[in-house]
């Protein structure tokens, strides 16, 4: 009976929160299956660790989960630890971590972040000109759309039609776009070429193995 009564909980709280399985399961680090494995009582121990995450997500207690306490209240009994609330932010498409690749405006799906992430809009990273700043190949970039960054600040660059995820910097009258991968040579426009230039936003965090980190 405890473990119906505990596998109730996570569903009544998830819908309580609005959310679906794939969102609270992004949340928490796990697959979709797993955590429906987890309402419905077929996986009866789950671990500390992400007892923390289910209840911070759920902005309740690890007690009221388990049954071991009748009122939900805030999650306060992990001091570090703060709710999660979601939000979606559209995928645009591919953007290049090496050579400029056609810019695909159109919206690739969505990727589930925290609320308070201050991103607009992903990407996924696509080569490997990147990799000194932990960005690899297949990586979701996520964006704060602006149309300037400050220098030494990555950023997600229109080139003509293509798009590239470089290092901005500006001195003078000269824009380099420069890699974080020394088998790369840096792009280098001049004021006549600035018309073919274009800033998106800011990369501000990424998703690579699972890790959220920001930028």
């Amino acid at each position: 009976m405890a473990e119906n009564n505990k596998a109730s909980r996570l569903r009544s709280l998830r819908k309580k929160k609005g959310m679906t399985l794939s969102e609270l399961s992004a949340l928490v680090g796990v697959s979709d299956a797993t955590l429906q494995r987890y309402e419905s009582g077929k996986i009866q121990n789950i671990k500390p660790q992400m007892l923390e995450k289910l209840s911070a997500a759920l902005d309740c207690t690890a007690a009221y989960i388990m049954g071991w306490d009748e009122a939900a209240g805030p999650e306060n009994v992990f001091d570090n630890i703060v709710g999660i609330k979601p939000k979606k932010l559209p995928v645009l498409g591919e953007i290049a971590c090496g050579e400029p690749i056609f810019c695909d405006s159109g919206k690739n799906g969505e990727f589930v972040v925290s609320c308070d992430t201050n991103a607009d809009f992903c990407l996924i990273a696509k080569g490997d000109s990147m990799i000194n700043a932990r960005i690899y190949d297949g990586d979701i970039v996520l964006i704060k759309a602006q149309s300037d960054v400050e220098n030494g600040e990555i950023a997600a660059v229109i080139i003509d039609d293509e798009a590239t995820l470089k290092k901005v910097y500006k001195v003078g009258n000269v824009i380099t776009l420069m890699p974080a991968n020394p088998k790369y040579d840096p792009l280098v426009y001049t004021p006549d070429e600035f018309r073919n230039i274009r800033i998106l936003g800011k990369a501000v965090g990424m998703q690579t193995n699972n890790l959220y980190i920001e930028k």
